[in-house]
């Protein structure tokens, strides 16, 4: 079994008081981890406070009480703004439980999206005028280069691919040493859908895939400048280079790349694989890219 990851938000809603205050809620909810993990069974939990009440101290007594209904404890507490980045950090910390700035939010998006539509709208003191995304995009950074200890030698090579979204009911049984999922209904990806992926061949594909596991993946995508290339989004703002795309060949696998996630709800995979291990992966992520 996995180790228990939460999503955590802080952040106001757009409900006032009394005194034309908006109200805060945070939001902590399971990361499933799992392709076969049902949404229905991940742990939920949501704290409404007021304006005055928004410190690391508050958000500390409610990360705690969630933790005392949860069935497990976290082992990380992931979070995607970027914005109140030093109060969940010393609330987390102070909380004992370790934190990470992560786009692998997937669960906690889906959540917040649900809840501008069909929670916050019946609450008193609702202000539509001031509703408004919850889900923060921020602009894509420089990406840099995989670090030499990890990068493979000239017999690197790359391909996209695609696979049934039916297939991936069997990930679980593949032969994976490093990687994570989420249930494909969780984002609307019905069995018929085709999901489209990069797959990295390289000699070190282990070493590869030990170091991509500690970061916090988010999504792959085409980037046209400076120059086509794929680019991989970690963490909260970082990025790597993949792959880079010097054909007219490459750049209309790229593009098409991006047109098949379009069509599969944003849902796509990374693998790591060494060319000499056909039936294994040395890595293997679903990932997802909402707009």
């Amino acid at each position: 079994m996995g180790k228990t990851i939460w999503e955590l938000d802080f952040y106001s809603r757009p409900i006032f008081d009394e005194n034309r205050k908006k109200r805060w809620e945070v939001l902590i909810c399971e990361s499933p981890g799992d392709v076969r993990r049902s949404p229905d069974t991940l742990f939920r939990f949501s704290r409404f406070t007021d304006h005055g009440s928004v410190n690391s101290a508050w958000l500390k007594e409610a990360i705690e009480e969630a933790i005392a209904q949860a069935p497990a404890s976290p082992q990380k507490i992931r979070f995607f703004r970027r914005q109140m980045n030093n109060m969940i950090i010393k609330a987390c910390d102070d909380a004992g439980i370790p934190v990470a700035a992560s786009r692998r939010t997937y669960a906690l998006q889906q959540w917040i999206t649900e809840r501008m539509t069909a929670v916050y709208p019946q609450e008193a003191g609702y202000d539509p005028d001031a509703a408004q995304a919850a889900s923060v995009q921020y602009p894509a950074m420089n990406a840099i280069a995989l670090p030499d200890a990890v990068r493979g030698d000239k017999a690197d090579r790359w391909a996209i691919v695609s696979l049934p979204a039916a297939d991936f009911q069997e990930m679980p049984d593949w032969d994976i040493s490093f990687g994570e999922a989420f249930p494909l209904e969780m984002m609307d990806v019905t069995p018929d859908l085709v999901i489209p992926g990069l797959i990295v061949f390289s000699p070190r594909a282990l070493p590869l895939a030990g170091w991509l596991s500690g970061l916090e993946l988010g999504y792959l995508h085409l980037e046209m400048k400076p120059v086509p290339r794929i680019w991989l989004e970690t963490g909260a703002s970082d990025s790597w280079i993949l792959a880079d795309l010097k054909t007219p060949q490459t750049v209309k696998e790229g593009e098409d790349f991006e047109s098949a996630k379009g069509r599969a709800r944003g849902v796509h995979f990374l693998a790591i694989q060494d060319p000499k291990a056909t039936e294994a992966f040395a890595g293997f992520w679903l990932l997802s890219k909402q707009d």
